[in-house]
């Protein structure tokens, strides 16, 4: 029995798994069953914690709905290249791994993230080189997998120096849930080889209130003190934080630590994730409760990300009621209305 294995085995003990949950890892689910000893740290304990729930498997995930789709962004169609994505005009995604450090069971690239889907080769760091050396009109450039914090340090920085030695321009966003799930790799020497490559933003994704741990806190401010700007990407799940209490504490919490709520997502129509997913409709309730709770600094751009690579679409109210020769009617977030004079 190999040392990974006997790890696995002391998790799965650790957690009590149901039956659900021993048959669904069984099967072999993708993304794989796997987290983190941080993570752990965090479970309460209860069958029902929006923690648990976001990292073990259950037999849901065998369930495709209609309407869900194995590349549910349609990332497939818009990769001039191995791992290189190219939906929107001015910037690009690049999967550098399939890696995490643990599994969430919402992933909507679960076709590709997991241990087997490997690292990005050298020959294809070159060729998205030279082909973002012809492309111009490409101004920022997403990291993400998979985790791209899971790659060692030297093989990371190879990579962000290929790109930016291509175009020296270039913007890098890195995707990572590590200072959340695993906050111990975020050590000095990284952040600061990280801050030696600015332009760089920090984008994480911290879904409930409780992953804001006291050691995610130490990590995300080293990251800041190398004047690293830091943003949260949530997804809106069912069971997790589908309440208007959690996601107002939630978007406190990160703006106490300086780190603005960036996106809140409709979840994806992603294969095996039905269970997770919330009406349009009730998001949008959540949306506008939520607007009239916090500033704007902790408001997030509800949004859908449209299937085929239709892109992300900005979700809610329309707060203008009416126009007249007056000015416009508006409806504020509290729901009250007012006049902003402005003659025709």
């Amino acid at each position: 029995m190999t040392s990974r294995h006997t790890a696995d085995i002391n998790v799965q003990e650790t957690l009590k798994l149901t039956n659900d949950e021993r048959k669904a890892i069984s099967a072999s689910p993708a993304p794989p069953f796997k987290t983190t000893k941080h993570w752990l740290s965090l479970l309460d304990g209860s069958l029902d914690d929006p923690l648990r729930r976001q990292v073990v498997p259950t037999t849901a995930e065998q369930r495709t709905l209609p309407g869900e789709l194995q590349d549910p962004l349609g990332e497939d169609a818009f990769s001039p290249l191995p791992r290189l994505v190219h939906r929107y005009k001015n910037r690009v995604l690049v999967v550098v791994t399939g890696e995490c450090a643990l599994y969430c069971r919402h992933c909507f690239r679960r076709r590709l993230t997991g241990d087997s889907f490997g690292e990005i080769t050298e020959t294809q760091i070159q060729d998205i080189s030279r082909w973002l050396s012809l492309h111009s009109e490409v101004k920022e450039l997403l990291l993400s997998g998979g985790d791209p914090l899971t790659l060692k340090d030297n093989k990371l920085f190879k990579i962000m120096d290929s790109f930016r030695t291509a175009r020296p321009d270039i913007v890098f966003r890195l995707a990572t849930r590590i200072p959340i799930v695993a906050p111990e790799r975020i050590t000095t020497s990284l952040v600061r080889e990280l801050g030696c490559r600015r332009p760089l933003w920090v984008v994480i994704q911290a879904n409930h209130p409780r992953e804001i741990s006291p050691e995610a806190i130490s990590a995300l401010e080293k990251i800041q003190l190398q004047g690293l700007p830091v943003i949260n990407q949530t997804v809106l799940l069912r069971g997790v934080n589908d309440n208007i209490e959690i996601l107002e504490e939630l978007s406190n919490a990160l703006v106490r630590i300086a780190v603005k709520p960036y996106y809140l997502f409709q979840g994806d129509l992603a294969e095996g994730t039905g269970h997770f997913r919330l009406p349009l409709e009730e998001g949008l309730r959540l949306t506008e409760e939520l607007r009239a709770r916090v500033s704007g600094l902790g408001m997030p751009s509800y949004a859908v990300d449209l299937p085929g690579g239709g892109g992300k679409v900005p979700l809610g109210a329309n707060y203008i009621q009416s126009r007249s020769n007056e000015g416009w009617k508006l409806k504020t977030p509290d729901g009250n209305e007012g006049l902003y004079k402005e003659k025709l």
